[in-house]
């Protein structure tokens, strides 16, 4: 029974120590394979996320500044009468073109033709008292020489035909302004235009200096615009000028385009005439003035317009399309770009304006970068991508 025993102990360690083996060697292969797999895929490089890029290039770009304006008239009179009377006549048809010296209006001329010819007659007889005086004075100066007429009735002789010689030209000048009253009564146009509506009828009595004008005279052909622009903005063109970044059709001027209130676009272009000397203080803007043809007479004075300025060419601009730009927590404008080492890398840039559907970059890109347009959503800085050709 003993020895029974021992061998039935014997065969239990033999057995146990051969599972034992058994185990070291699986979980010793186990731990191997962990250790190539781990090692496999440190090797192996992260999977690359397609994107669309955009290439930046310095390129020439014709930039261009959209401002709302009005327009108004080139030239503009009131038409007011000049002396008092009744009207009698009216000259025109409303709403009509006129020529400069066209008459439009006729005030009664009875009063004043009158006076001119009161006038007349002072003359006549103002030049007659002279020729008197005159006479008077002839014959009394060899009489005053012989002591036959006393010397202060020959000095007074003198002094009657001097107040004759001024009695006439009093009279010549009652002529004159009697002859300009008279003329008055006739109401021209003062400017070639398009006249409006008549605010007086035949019968009213009008006066000298009123303050309502009889009707109002418009030039529409050309016409202005007036449009507001920064002051920040227009020191900037006009250093981008200077230091030779822009260029500019002429010295001092830029072309001009018109859009409509209904989003059309005027056939004509039109030329900056000017800018305002002084700055407003509440908005901090500038007016400038520029000078549009009209010979359709399209444009009316006070129609809501916005004016394209051609502020002039970026030899050198780095436009990129808006979709690849975004904004950061602090509202700066952003872009992915593509790094040397092939990952997305996050760059604040700068933009000045909108070009389109694409973006005017001062700073933070250059030439020959990569910008990702496309695929945005599927990566982050530092993910590793392939580029493709953005659309």
């Amino acid at each position: 029974m003993r020895t029974t025993s021992r061998t039935s102990r014997k065969v239990e360690a033999a057995f146990a120590s051969t599972v034992a083996l058994a185990l070291s060697g699986l979980l010793g292969a186990g731990c191997h394979r962990a250790d190539e797999a781990a090692r496999a895929s440190k090797e192996q490089p992260p999977l690359k996320v397609e994107v669309g890029v955009f290439e930046v290039k310095a390129q020439p770009a014709q930039l261009s500044t959209e401002l709302p304006g009005r327009t108004s008239a080139f030239l503009i009179a009131d038409v007011r009468p000049q002396v008092a009377g009744v009207l009698t006549k009216r000259i025109f048809t409303e709403g009509a073109d006129v020529k400069e010296g066209q008459q439009l209006y006729q005030i009664d001329p009875a009063l004043y033709q009158a006076a001119y010819d009161t006038a007349v007659a002072s003359l006549a007889h103002a030049e007659a008292a002279l020729a008197s005086a005159q006479a008077k004075t002839a014959r009394f100066e060899p009489l005053a020489a012989a002591r036959a007429v006393s010397k202060q009735d020959f000095d007074d002789s003198k002094a009657a035909a001097g107040e004759a010689v001024a009695d006439v030209a009093t009279a010549k000048a009652s002529i004159e302004q009697a002859r300009i009253n008279l003329a008055y009564t006739k109401v021209y146009a003062p400017i070639s235009g398009r006249i409006g509506r008549s605010a007086v009828t035949p019968g009213a009595l009008v006066t000298a200096g009123q303050t309502t004008p009889l009707a109002t005279i418009t030039q529409l052909d050309p016409i202005y615009v007036d449009v507001t622009e920064s002051a920040t903005t227009l020191l900037r063109l006009r250093q981008e000028l200077k230091e030779g970044k822009l260029r500019s059709p002429a010295a001092g001027e830029a072309n001009v385009d018109l859009m409509l209130e209904n989003g059309s676009k005027y056939g004509a272009p039109g030329r900056l005439q000017f800018s305002e000397v002084n700055v407003d203080q509440t908005t901090g803007t500038v007016v400038l003035r520029a000078l549009f043809p009209n010979p359709d007479k399209l444009l009316l004075p006070g129609l809501y317009v916005r004016a394209v300025l051609q502020e002039g060419t970026d030899d050198k601009a780095i436009v990129i399309p808006q979709q690849a730009v975004s904004h950061n927590a602090h509202g700066d404008p952003t872009a992915l770009v593509v790094a040397p080492d092939g990952t997305a890398q996050l760059r604040t840039i700068v933009t000045s304006r909108a070009l389109g559907d694409k973006w005017v970059v001062s700073s933070g890109l250059a030439d020959g970068e990569k910008v990702i347009v496309d695929g945005l959503q599927n990566v982050k800085p530092g993910t590793p991508v392939q580029p493709t050709a953005g659309k």
